[in-house]
């Protein structure tokens, strides 16, 4: 749905006005009093004061309010203007974008079927049906793959682009589901036919090419409204008035994307990527080198055979030694995602807003159903063996049942690789298997030792008796939401949580829709325009990578390979030899090996074979200094708590100075030229100082205008609000904070968890920090269990609840608080590599931070982080409201884990971003909440604080 933000308001204002004023009786919510799901959201919406979560609820009403309670949709279309109706499964709505119209835009949100786009036209929004029509095909063509997993995701690849389908791409589906579904293959033949080799649309890129801004969007009308190239042609003179020269950058890229064969190509004249970049990733996690040449040769320049696919799944997928490439490529093809709703048939699934899943859809609940209609025939059938069955609609269906969906909705559990517990395999096959007819030799636990882990370890398997009933939080489904599950967005653009509010006039929803790269033809991850992507050559040689930049074209481009990584070298520890991408403990501390190098945390460890000496000396801080607050400044832009701990993680004195980092002015040191005026930028790096320095300023030139710069608001001192840093300084006042100005954020001094003393809370958390307590900055945490006469003592904390949370506290800090943490190690080799290829810029502790928030997929909760003294980084994931209530803080630890997977997995969803394949291992910790108890809890200082800015802010 898109209002504009004064219907927003006037909306918000209407709902109250009939909800609050009107008697129980005459309200829509008590229409809906018999479905208590219904009634739970529709209650939500008298009591939100956040446009965009009443919005968000508005836009989500049909999927909790039924179409048979008829008086409330009665009801709520009198009393909403534009309130939407039901929708069942509308596969339009990533088309919505396209539409060149708002009136038809906003049908499409509101549509639930293509009969409900009557204010579309046709002749005039030609992209828009264009794809409407494409996903109709592709939802009823793919469909036929039932849990072929690879068959459908290869059909899948064909209707999941605004281009043409390549020739690889029909290929691998023939190939590959000639032998699972004639109708799939007739399907797809009968869509590539009639589909045009060339679609206007796809070179809609080009646009960006022209000089006039007028040029760049009569050319994007021209190309979503027209179809044959004269048509083209004759509006792109019209409405950029002038003829075509093939030196115009505009004209010589559509030369170019008309004529080239091969667009994803780099400098140096090779693809880009391979089919598909993502999954070529996950080769180099085979342990057995045939698993792994095949790989490669599905997913490298080719696709393969008929013969290659049938012997990977016939020898890979089911070899437990292959889990790790095979979760790696399930993170790729579906990552892990909170919550599940709306499913039909696997309904014990629905209303689990704090549990992962890789495939929540409506094509996997039918999956699941189709399923079952074949098990009913007697037969299991798998790539390696057919299974015999008894009656399973008599024979504990219910359980058959979690197993179908459990396989099709796929659950995500850190290492199960998508099977279920050896012990629910062995009890349905021992109870229901047909033993009469069992293969040869085989019982219920040989099958289920080649089906599931060889454990029941709940982290290494799927435990079916979870979704034996329904989930016990039917009544808090918006307590916790996922913006971008389902993806909103439309075909190459990415779907991100709106953390930046809206600018007055604008439509505000909780998700953004930002433009993207394909890593390769046929791959459906996506990577945001201006990333730096990381891929592996197209030989799929071990530790050999490329670094590509995902441009404006929609491709990555400006490719450079890098320097070979020996991932053959290993760590000698303790007379053990340790490989490359191992972790492990020494002593106290989180180590890893990467490339030879051994990489570790800087703990003082105390062992039980300790004297009473040192127990009695000892401090628990880095090298055993002594728990003196005497900050110190380091030239890698961390302030210290102390020379001694600045000298402890291995700073020489020259590359120190007494006194905290934001009380330096850095344009003193460092004068830029007399055209140029020096700013502040301050940062910590993680990069080699000694190799590349880590300026906290940057040069701009004086004769700059900087209206011209991109609009980034700033606060400054006096609480007045700049247009960027370049027109504060050029104002010469003294920034307070980056964002937008707000009233709570007066100056009141607090201490960040890195040690650093900020102006306000504002200041803090715009760089990225959470508030340990209020104040200056006046101590430094120590292990108190050790020592008797911590300063902390004289900080004041807030009060925690006594049930709300077994809160962590973060390192270096005083004050416990509830939140998910992890603990991070990286290369700091591997990020000097990169960093050469990033024009010789350092790389921060924030570019870590903004990645890493991106994979934060609710609102409800949000991501801050430090370098810590412990030479580690410490990553915080933090409930945002005033209020949390249990699953919100559950959410936030499940955000922890599922980030802490995909590091300790080193999964491509993850690392193909730069510079996050520096990343070696993590340790995560997570603040487990009360679950008996679902009543809103308070948190302490950083929530209550987050609470007073996250709602107005422009910067969270």
């Amino acid at each position: 749905m898109a209002y504009s933000s004064s219907l927003a308001v006037s909306l918000l204002f209407l709902v109250l006005m009939i909800f609050r004023c009107g008697a129980e009786e005459a309200s829509c919510c008590y229409q809906a009093r018999e479905y208590p799901v219904c009634r739970d959201v529709c209650d939500q919406l008298t009591s939100t004061k956040s446009e965009a979560q009443l919005k968000f609820l508005l836009q989500r009403l049909p999927d909790y309010c039924p179409e048979s309670v008829l008086d409330f949709w009665v009801c709520i279309n009198a009393s909403l203007p534009g309130a939407p109706k039901k929708s069942e499964g509308w596969v339009g709505l990533g088309c919505c974008e396209l539409a060149i119209s708002l009136d038809c835009r906003r049908a499409c949100k509101q549509a639930s079927s293509k009969d409900d786009l009557k204010d579309c036209r046709k002749e005039f929004e030609t992209a828009f049906f264009s794809c409407v029509n494409r996903n109709e095909m592709g939802s009823l063509c793919c469909s036929y793959a039932g849990r072929h997993t690879n068959c459908r995701e290869y059909c899948h690849a064909i209707f999941r682009t605004d281009s043409s389908p390549t020739q690889s791409q029909i290929k691998a589906v023939e190939n590959y589901c000639a032998a699972i579904s004639p109708q799939l293959i007739q399907c797809v033949d009968n869509y590539t036919r009639s589909y045009p080799m060339k679609n206007p649309v796809d070179s809609l890129y080009c646009c960006d090419r022209a000089e006039d801004p007028a040029c760049q969007t009569t050319c994007r009308r021209v190309l979503m409204t027209k179809s044959t190239d004269q048509e083209i042609v004759d509006g792109l003179i019209e409405g950029c008035k002038k003829m075509p020269l093939p030196q115009d950058p505009l004209w010589q890229c559509f030369l170019e994307s008309s004529g080239s064969s091969n667009p994803d190509n780099s400098t140096n004249g090779l693809p880009a990527t391979a089919v598909d970049g993502a999954k070529l990733h996950c080769c180099s996690k085979a342990n057995t080198s045939i698993c792994r040449d095949l790989c490669i040769k599905l997913y490298s320049t080719r696709w393969g055979s008929t013969t290659h696919w049938q012997e990977f799944d016939r020898v890979c997928e089911y070899n437990h030694l292959e889990s790790a490439m095979f979760t790696c490529l399930a993170d790729v093809r579906e990552p892990c995602q909170l919550g599940c709703q709306n499913l039909k048939y696997c309904t014990n699934f629905n209303n689990r807003p704090t549990e992962l899943f890789r495939s929540c859809n409506a094509q996997s609940d039918q999956g699941s159903k189709n399923d079952i209609k074949l098990w009913e025939k007697g037969t299991i059938k798998m790539p390696f063996m057919n299974i015999p069955v008894l009656n399973i609609n008599t024979c504990q269906p219910e359980m058959w049942k979690a197993i179908a969906c459990s396989l099709q909705i796929k659950p995500c559990y850190s290492k199960s690789g998508g099977s279920i517990c050896k012990s629910d395999c062995v009890e349905i096959l021992t109870n229901c298997g047909d033993h009469s007819k069992f293969p040869a030799g085989q019982t219920a636990e040989t099958i289920c030792n080649q089906l599931s882990p060889n454990n029941d370890d709940h982290k290494n398997c799927i435990p079916l008796k979870n979704y034996l009933a329904p989930s016990p939080f039917h009544s808090a489904v918006a307590e916790v939401i996922h913006p971008c599950n389902p993806n909103a967005c439309p075909n190459n653009y990415v779907c991100e949580v709106n953390r930046k509010g809206c600018q007055a006039g604008q439509d505000c929803l909780p998700y953004l829709c930002v433009p993207g790269c394909k890593l390769g033809e046929a791959s459906d991850f996506l990577v945001r325009q201006g990333t730096l992507i990381q891929l592996p050559v197209i030989s799929g040689e071990m530790g050999c990578y490329r670094v590509c930049t995902c441009e404006p074209s929609g491709r990555l481009e400006n490719c450079l390979e890098m320097p070979c990584i020996d991932v053959q070298k290993s760590c000698i520890v303790g007379g053990q030899r340790k490989g490359h991408g191992t972790s492990f403990r020494v002593d106290c501390n989180t180590c890893s090996c990467f490339a030879g190098v051994l990489i570790c945390s800087n703990r003082q460890c105390l062992s039980e074979y300790s004297s009473q000496m040192d127990r009695r000396t000892f401090t628990g801080l880095p090298c055993n200094c002594a728990d003196q607050f005497v900050p110190v400044c380091a030239h890698n832009g961390r302030t210290y708590p102390s020379a001694c701990i600045a000298r402890c993680v291995g700073l020489k004195d020259n590359q120190f100075e007494f006194g905290s980092c934001a009380l330096k002015d850095p344009c003193i040191s460092h004068q830029c030229s007399k055209s140029q005026r020096c700013i502040p930028k301050p940062k910590v790096c993680l990069t080699s100082i000694d190799i590349l320095e880590c300026d906290q300023y940057e040069c701009i030139s004086r004769s700059v205008k900087c209206e011209l710069l991109p609009i980034e608001p700033v606060c400054d001192t006096e609480n007045v609000e700049h247009s960027n840093r370049c027109a504060l300084y050029q104002s010469s006042k003294t920034l307070s904070y980056v964002g937008a100005c707000q009233d709570v954020c007066k100056q009141q001094p607090v201490c960040g968890h890195n040690g650093e003393t900020y102006d306000n809370v504002c200041a803090a958390y715009s760089d990225r920090v959470a508030v340990d307590y209020i104040g200056p900055c006046q101590a430094v945490s120590i292990r108190l269990e050790y020592d008797s006469h911590p300063e902390c003592t004289s900080v004041i904390c807030s009060p925690l609840p006594s049930n709300g949370c077994r809160p962590v506290t973060p390192p270096g800090a005083c004050c416990p608080l509830c939140a998910g943490m992890l603990r991070v190690l990286w290369s700091k080799d591997q990020l000097d590599s990169l960093a050469k290829l990033n024009e010789g810029r350092p790389f921060s502790v924030h570019n870590i931070l903004y990645t890493l928030r991106l994979h934060v997929s609710v609102p409800q909760c949000d991501l801050f982080g430090y370098l810590s003294i412990e030479s580690d980084l410490v990553i915080l994931i933090i409930p945002v409201d005033h209020d949390p209530t249990t699953l919100q803080i559950e959410a936030c630890n499940k955000e922890a884990e599922k980030i802490d997977s995909l590091i300790q997995s080193a999964s491509p969803a993850l690392m193909a971003h730069v510079p996050m394949s520096a990343l070696t291992t993590s340790q995560v910790q997570v603040s487990s909440s009360d679950s008996s108890d679902s009543a809103t809890t308070i948190l302490s200082t950083t929530a209550l604080l987050l609470n007073l800015v996250f709602a107005l802010s422009g910067f969270l």
